[in-house]
């Protein structure tokens, strides 16, 4: 135990007593440092008046250490009897670090069950950052040279961290002798492995250059990063590169590419003084439950508009929009962005090429079948936060524009899931960091004594678990075949399992990855619903492909286990009386209820109705008893059967890219939320069922029409009582929604090519959703908006919360609107308790008038109306939903 070893094991962040005693049980400081980033010696306390020994030349460093839970001591034993790192004995599969979930019973052991349900792990790590030295190139450029906390950041693994910090050691500090024991010695240039060039080519080039030494002794040719013979005859071959040479150089060279890459993005996507920790705090923050509860979008202009208690809408609500929008700019923009993505998928495809692969062209070479251990942490701690980002894209229309880096994301998702020792990652969740400390000195330095040389700065972070890369591949899976859908592309399940050719990748690849002058050169312009096809069959072709590889890799229950967990669109509506809110509390309840409405919020349903009984004594019989064309459930089944064999690919093309985002970017919570069914055989066909911010369900038909996006779609309101009832100045009796958006009102509105359904909160889901149901519908009206708190106002909300009650609740629940019965059946249940509330407050504030279904002009007819105290039938109708509701829960 000498004091250079403790002093090493201190500048990793150890204390002296901690450093000794890892160094009384390792063998060597290697394995003391493994152990202590395992956190066998957290308990283990410093004597405060302990001298520190003195090791010449050190300088305080501290890399990243991870505060393992004591339950997992026993799962890194386990890993670490496993074998030495250097001989590669360990199983490079990261599975072993998942703790195996065990059934309740205590029978059977799900080796696979950690990768898939462990995503609310949280894990705190100190992190440091100290600055690089810089040095000198032989040309005179000066670089940084990578910092051993710069190198172990991001990795919140205990084992992982003990495997950059042996990769780190040996390739910055340790000599290389040769491997013929003639004595000769060469000192290991941490400039040749660390040392961080502006082109990651230039540094893959020093490094092919340098790499491979001739012993001066006796001519040896050996490797400086693992110490092992070159065969000198395989070294004069003209396709040999001594980078593949040993699985340390891949360890190291996908480290710098990741490392590269990573501030890339950062740099690329949110400036080059961005902390990625603030950032994924952020998305973290703003994270909306997707599809299911296991996708994500960090959208926050799709969230529900809601206003503020006792606050109006300024102006009325619905009349908005700005058909003038200034578009300059905008192409400028989409230059500036396709070279962008031009650099970073560049920048990937040169680090993909030293990814462990076993089909290399050519084929495959050492460092292929001997995959360093370390690969698979840079890839989880650097490549899995930037493909995290692009996979998170909600709009399918933007990923095709930046087809050029995509095609290469989904290469690198290819090859990942192609090698057994990586593949497990693209089921495992996604470590990401949610929040850090500001950074700080490290505590404890100032007893160096004066004029000692600043130490590094410390902060920690906090990691939590988060979808994996094939769950994240899945949303935009969903959105493809949505798109295929608009597109009219019928898909088999031949079609949907296809793995496309290499022949078929480059003939989809529509924009080519070449600069000329600073600036991306795209094909000439095809057809543009040839170029969304050609981009949606090459997701799911890339989808099929990692399942494929995951299949033959990992096995049939693994990926049995992984299409379990992802999310999925239904195909028709089924029930969902199996979530229970039985004994949660009120925090609990409504996360099952935003879990359950994320889950059924889009599907796809059959909208046609049977024909009718044919009397055979009718003669002639009906024209519709032979027609092909079917009828629908829908106020506009006229318009939608005279459009059954109508081809518009703009209009085609408009419908894929609206279905691509309803799927997987509806708006749920708690207070409101958006449910669509839309027909399986007709996409342009729609049934929405909009949830008030009261928890009060509203149905529109909406259709899209022959000139859908140049016009806007059609939009009927159908909660109207048989067309007696307008509970809004926005929403007529006979079903008219007056929005300007829609073109019912005066006004600018729908900007004709650019408006959807859904983006924006001013548009028309959304906007329609706002309007609804607020504490004063009256103030909707621009002529009545300064009405807050006036008689009129108050006269005109409790009129509408008797309609409300009468029929967008207890009608709706004694006769369900189709397709959505099941929908408003377990809305109402694990609304039961919240709702009843509400209700008994609602009949407290009621004034006693009888309920004016017309609820039009200036409310002086509700204001006039006789006072009908309990005969209105209000109480009578809450006392018969309470009954219903009581049905509901048992």
């Amino acid at each position: 135990m000498s004091a250079q070893d403790i002093q090493s094991l201190v500048d990793l962040g150890a204390t002296l007593a901690q450093a000794k005693a890892a160094l009384r049980d390792g063998n060597d400081v290697n394995e003391a440092a493994t152990r202590f980033f395992e956190g066998r010696y957290d308990v283990v306390v410093d004597a405060d008046d302990e001298p520190m020994p003195e090791a010449s030349g050190s300088r305080v460093k501290r890399a990243a250490r991870i505060e393992t839970p004591p339950e997992e001591a026993e799962d890194d034993e386990e890993l670490e009897d496993d074998g030495e790192v250097e001989d590669f004995a360990v199983d490079y599969d990261s599975d072993v670090e998942m703790q195996p979930q065990r059934h309740s019973d205590g029978s059977g052991v799900d080796p696979y069950a950690g990768i898939f349900f462990s995503k609310d792990r949280r894990e705190e790590v100190i992190e440091v950052e100290d600055t690089p030295k810089m040095d000198k190139l032989e040309d005179g450029t000066l670089i940084p040279i990578m910092t051993q906390g710069e190198w172990m950041k991001g990795c919140p693994e205990g084992g992982e961290q003990g495997l950059l910090f042996q990769l780190y050691s040996l390739l910055s500090s340790a000599p290389c002798g040769c491997p013929s024991q003639c004595g000769h010695t060469i000192d290991r240039d941490k400039r040749m492995f660390f040392g961080i060039t502006p082109k990651f080519s230039a540094y893959v080039a020093n490094l092919r250059a340098s790499v491979s030494h001739r012993c001066p002794t006796c001519s040896v040719l050996f490797c400086l990063a693992c110490g092992d013979r070159i065969d000198s005859e395989k070294a004069s071959a003209p396709d040999y590169d001594p980078l593949f040479h040993c699985p340390n150089l891949q360890g190291v060279i996908l480290g710098i590419g990741l490392f590269k890459l990573e501030h890339l993005h950062i740099e690329q996507s949110q400036g080059p003084n961005s902390d990625p920790a603030q950032s994924n705090a952020n998305k973290k923050k703003r994270k909306v439950t997707a599809v299911n509860d296991q996708v994500e979008s960090n959208d926050e202009v799709l969230r529900p508009t809601v206003f503020p208690k006792g606050k109006k809408a300024k102006g009325g609500t619905g009349y908005a929009g700005n058909p003038q929008e200034d578009t300059s700019g905008q192409l400028e923009a989409l230059m500036a962005q396709q070279e962008r993505d031009t650099e970073a998928a560049s920048l990937m495809e040169e680090v993909r090429v030293f990814l462990p692969s076993l089909c290399r062209l050519g084929g495959a070479r050492t460092s292929d079948y001997l995959v360093h251990p370390t690969a698979l942490a840079h890839l989880r701690r650097r490549f899995n936060p930037v493909a995290s980002s692009l996979l998170r894209n909600d709009s399918l229309t933007d990923m095709s524009d930046r087809n050029t880096l995509y095609f290469e994301l989904f290469e690198w998702l290819e090859t990942i899931s192609n090698h057994e020792a990586l593949a497990s990652m693209m089921a495992m969740p996604i470590m990401v960091q949610t929040s850090s400390t500001p950074l700080k000195v490290q505590t404890g330095l100032a007893r160096r004594g004066a004029g000692a040389e600043p130490g590094p700065r410390e902060r920690t972070i906090i990691y939590e678990g988060s979808s994996g890369p094939r769950e994240l591949m899945e949303s935009i899976v969903i959105q493809a075949q949505a798109a295929m859908k608009g597109l009219g592309v019928v898909q088999d399940e031949a079609t949907r399992e296809k793995v496309m050719t290499e022949e078929e990748k480059r003939q989809s690849t529509l924009v080519i990855p070449e600069q000329a002058k600073g600036k991306a050169k795209a094909l000439p312009m095809i057809d543009d619903n040839v170029k969304l096809r050609k981009f949606c069959e090459r997701i799911i072709s890339t989808a099929a492909s990692v399942d494929r590889s995951l299949r033959e890799t990992k096995g049939d229950a693994f990926v049995e286990r992984l299409h379990a967990s992802l999310p999925k669109i239904h195909s028709s509506t089924r029930s969902h009386s199996e979530t229970e809110v039985i004994g949660a509390t009120d925090a609990e309840t409504q996360r099952i209820y935003v879990d359950w409405a994320s889950r059924v919020r889009f599907e796809y349903c059959d909208l046609t109705t049977p024909p009718p009984p044919v009397d055979p004594n009718d003669k002639p019989a009906p024209a519709f008893v032979d027609d092909p064309i079917p009828n629908y459930l829908h106020s506009y089944n006229g318009e939608i059967r005279m459009l059954a064999n109508a081809d518009i690919p703009k209009r085609s093309l408009a419908i894929a890219k609206e279905l691509a985002v309803l799927t997987t970017n509806l708006p749920v919570a708690w207070d409101s939320s958006v449910f669509l069914r839309v027909d399986e055989a007709r996409v342009d066909i729609i049934k929405a069922l909009i949830i008030g911010p009261e928890g009060t369900p509203f149905l529109f038909d909406i259709f899209l029409g022959p000139s859908y996006n140049q016009q806007p779609p059609n939009v009927k309101y159908i909660t109207t009582n048989g067309g007696r009832f307008r509970f809004n100045p926005n929403l007529y009796a006979d079903g008219k929604v007056c929005l300007s958006l829609l073109g019912t009102w005066a006004g600018p509105g729908w900007v004709s090519g650019k408006s959807t359904l859904l983006q924006g909160s001013l548009h028309v889901l959304i906007s329609i959703q706002s309007m609804i149901l607020n504490d004063e519908p009256y103030l909707n009206e621009p002529a009545w908006s300064e009405s807050s708190g006036t008689s009129q106002s108050m006269a005109y909300s409790a009129n509408v919360r008797r309609m409300v009650v009468n029929t967008a609740m207890l009608g709706a629940l004694k006769s369900p609107p189709e397709p959505f019965g099941d929908v408003i059946r377990t809305h109402f249940r694990l609304k039961a308790a919240s709702i009843i509330k509400q209700l008994d407050k609602w009949l407290s504030m009621d004034d006693g008038r009888t309920t004016d279904g017309r609820n039009h002009g200036d409310a002086g007819s509700i204001l006039r109306g006789e006072s009908g105290g309990s005969q209105n039938g209000f109480k009578r109708d809450i006392e018969e939903l309470k009954g219903i509701f009581r049905t509901l829960s048992d």
